[in-house]
């Protein structure tokens, strides 16, 4: 059955061939390009991957395609995360059931690993980590089917173990030798889950849950042992919200009244866009906010200071430029349409905008070490 839904959504679709843009300056840092993961629209088998080489200042689309001519399939149904460990990528694509793996620095095709209704990665030492649904794409307060986080071996990709966690784990991170999951629920609406799972790497055993909020989405660790997650909230009378979990003591420190669909750390910053929608007011309310996650403190509730946020119809992916500090907002706009992705400088102005494929999400950074592996 998985191997004919695997040939269902990866199937014999017309690919679109790869295109090629000018933006922006070349820079020469030891940070070479970035690698862009287009969503696509669900039940549409149009993920993508688009490619920023900073050497030359040009963007690519749908680079997988040029990079694997041979390859008669797509990426699939849903690109839900993009991770580079060592010389090797790896793309989520969640309604494909896959795990898609490539050399980081040609976009090839390596292998894959087949974990259904995957959602995101994390990596340390010879391991992956991969949090699954584990069942199908199905909205029913009383789902049966628990969520799990599956190892594999990173030379091999063999699945190894499975951890079971809260019902539709979502992001997670490795913090010293434990690895935290944030479980959403989000296919229990209005009985959505409301813990971070804490899983022994030594062990691969859930050892305790933390009491966070309902509908938790998003995780990222800072320096000061500080575990950031955010709470989606329930559309309703429950708003998005970032918390702040001291992974020295498990246990929840703060909270920060912004509102959190993604979120990219540099530094002492923690930039954030919130996308919420309301089915009170049946409207959207779209903010990109910094909190300092040394202070806690916002320190501006809008880091795009030329007006220009206005043009942004859905912002969906944020990436920051770890030596220039510019900023990357990648807008989804009708969701079934290409997209866009601005870069903006340090100081929150325009530089340029490119189409990007349908629903541009999920960010990888791609160094000059990479590049020479």
């Amino acid at each position: 059955m998985l191997m004919i839904l695997l040939t269902a959504c990866r199937g014999e679709d017309l690919l679109v061939p790869s295109e090629q843009e000018h933006r922006g300056d070349t820079l020469r840092t030891e940070v070479v390009g970035f690698y862009l993961l287009n969503e696509g629209n669900m039940g549409s088998n149009k993920a993508s991957l688009d490619y920023y080489d900073y050497t030359t200042a040009t963007y690519t689309r749908n680079i997988y395609t040029a990079a694997n001519p041979e390859v008669t399939q797509s990426l699939g149904d849903v690109g839900n995360d993009l991770v580079i460990y060592g010389s090797r990528m790896y793309a989520v694509i969640n309604c494909s059931n896959l795990v898609e793996v490539m050399d980081a620095r040609t976009a090839r095709h390596i292998g894959t690993l087949n974990v259904p209704n995957c959602r995101y990665l994390a990596f340390d030492g010879q391991y992956g980590y991969v949090t699954s649904y584990a069942g199908p794409v199905l909205i029913d307060q009383n789902y049966k089917q628990i969520g799990y986080v599956q190892r594999f071996d990173t030379a091999t990709l063999q699945l190894v173990d499975t951890c079971h966690v809260g019902f539709q784990p979502d992001e997670l991170e490795v913090v010293g030798r434990h690895l935290y999951v944030a479980n959403s629920g989000g296919y229990m609406v209005p009985n959505y889950e409301h813990t971070v799972s804490v899983i022994d790497l030594e062990t691969f055993k859930e050892t305790e849950r933390i009491e966070v909020a309902v509908n938790l989405h998003r995780v990222t660790a800072d320096k000061y042992q500080q575990l950031w997650v955010s709470s989606r909230g329930d559309y309703y009378d429950i708003p998005s919200r970032l918390y702040c979990i001291d992974t020295r003591t498990n246990r929840l420190v703060d909270s920060v009244c912004v509102p959190v669909s993604g979120m990219w750390l540099d530094g002492d910053s923690l930039y954030v866009y919130g996308s919420e929608f309301s089915y009170i007011t049946m409207d959207w309310t779209l903010s990109y906010a910094i909190v300092n996650v040394r202070t806690h403190a916002v320190v501006t509730t809008n880091f795009i200071t030329d007006g220009t946020e206005k043009n942004i119809a859905k912002p969906y992916g944020l990436m920051v430029h770890p030596v220039t500090k510019e900023i990357y907002v990648t807008d989804a706009k009708t969701y079934v349409n290409p997209g866009a992705l601005h870069c903006y400088g340090a100081d929150g102005k325009l530089k340029w905008s490119v189409r990007t494929g349908d629903i541009p999400a999920h960010f990888a950074l791609v160094s000059e070490l990479q590049i020479k592996n």
